[in-house]
């Protein structure tokens, strides 16, 4: 098949999880012989990386038009570029998927969670998403959810039915410790916070029961945003020596840090599958998430959930845990992520479907 992965910032991924996601989909289906184009917003040294072709097209850099203007850019190269099919990331692209359609291109649209609910959205971006998620029933051939908890907000409020595929995630730790040793930290001796630093993934709050924390052991809060820069100042004012926060780390850094940390913190509240979350699991990390369905959905028993009052207390449990405990955690861990959530069987749906849209 010809297939298009539109909606995200392209690839080689050094942003976030849609960016993974079009990476770890894109290749393994080049490697089984599709003909894979990922439209991009960063151009790259080579026309293709692993096998997939790379389509660079220009954006408006802004907040609130960086996504919607390369997708609508993206849209038009495609309709001039015909594919066999068309996956659009992002549920704010919904608009763009009817005009593949008339076309006759069948297209997939993955909704990610209920972005309208973060705080760093204004009245007309919250609108906008309301607006998208009504759209989603009408325009894309077959929505994707990568939630159980997104299927169902779906199909509760607009009456849609959707495909449920979750995300992947790589099983097993890597045994290297450079990117430890880089940012002064020592394996099996720091908390390890990853995300998107926004407010509604709570990376201050994070650092503020970290501070009350009596143990010698660091935290690890990695992440940026590009447009919070405010808030990202008020993470970081911090006089605790034992707070590292290097911004965002990609590819083997990140992998050995999720390898070897004594716990992760997962703190968002907003989204469906988040792959930070899956990521620590599939790393053999003791995770301490956020008790909400979709990060509940994702964990299952392997972890612990905490609300938002009782952060710090969760943190010394942890401490106080036996050795045994932890290592019992860690290996369910591992082995739920072995079992639900390998990009190979991700892949395996990916191409299952598209293959019944083209028929």
């Amino acid at each position: 098949m010809r297939i298009a992965l539109l909606g995200t910032r392209g690839i080689p991924a050094n942003y976030g999880g849609f960016e993974t996601f079009a990476e770890e989909l894109s290749t393994r289906l080049a490697a089984r012989g599709h003909e894979v184009t990922v439209y991009c917003r960063q151009p790259y040294p080579q026309a293709t990386y692993r096998g997939v072709r790379l389509q660079y097209l220009p954006t408006i850099r802004h907040k609130y038009f960086d996504t919607i203007a390369h997708t609508a850019l993206s849209t038009l190269h495609l309709l001039a570029h015909r594919t066999d099919a068309a996956l659009y990331c992002n549920g704010a692209n919904a608009i763009f998927t009817v005009w593949p359609r008339l076309l006759g291109i069948p297209v997939a649209l993955n909704v990610d969670g209920i972005e309208r609910r973060r705080k760093k959205w204004n009245r007309l971006a919250r609108g906008w998403y309301l607006f998208s998620e009504w759209l989603t029933g009408l325009f894309p051939t077959v929505v994707i959810a990568d939630a159980r908890t997104i299927q169902d907000y779906y199909r509760e409020h607009y009456r849609k039915q959707s495909v449920f595929i979750p995300y992947g995630a790589a099983a097993g730790k890597v045994a290297g410790t450079e990117a430890l040793a880089t940012l002064g930290l020592e394996p099996g001796r720091y908390f390890l916070y990853v995300s998107r630093l926004e407010p509604e993934n709570h990376p201050l709050e994070v650092r503020e029961a970290f501070e009350k924390l009596a143990t010698s052991m660091k935290l690890a809060l990695v992440g940026d945003a590009p447009y919070a820069h405010d808030y990202i100042r008020r993470v970081r004012d911090t006089q605790d020596p034992r707070i590292v926060m290097p911004g965002a780390i990609y590819g083997d850094g990140y992998h050995e840090l999720g390898s070897h940390c004594f716990a992760y913190i997962h703190a968002t509240e907003v989204g469906g599958t988040h792959p930070a979350l899956i990521e620590a699991m599939g790393r053999g990390a003791l995770v301490l998430y956020r008790d909400t369905p979709e990060n509940a959905e994702v964990a299952g028993d392997t972890g612990i959930p905490f609300a938002p009052e009782d952060l710090l207390a969760k943190l010394r449990l942890l401490l106080g845990m036996s050795e045994a405990s932890r290592e019992t955690l860690r290996r369910k861990a591992m082995e739920r992520v072995r079992e639900r959530y390998s990009w190979d069987a991700v892949t395996d749906a990916y191409e299952k479907l598209l293959k019944d849209l083209v028929g």
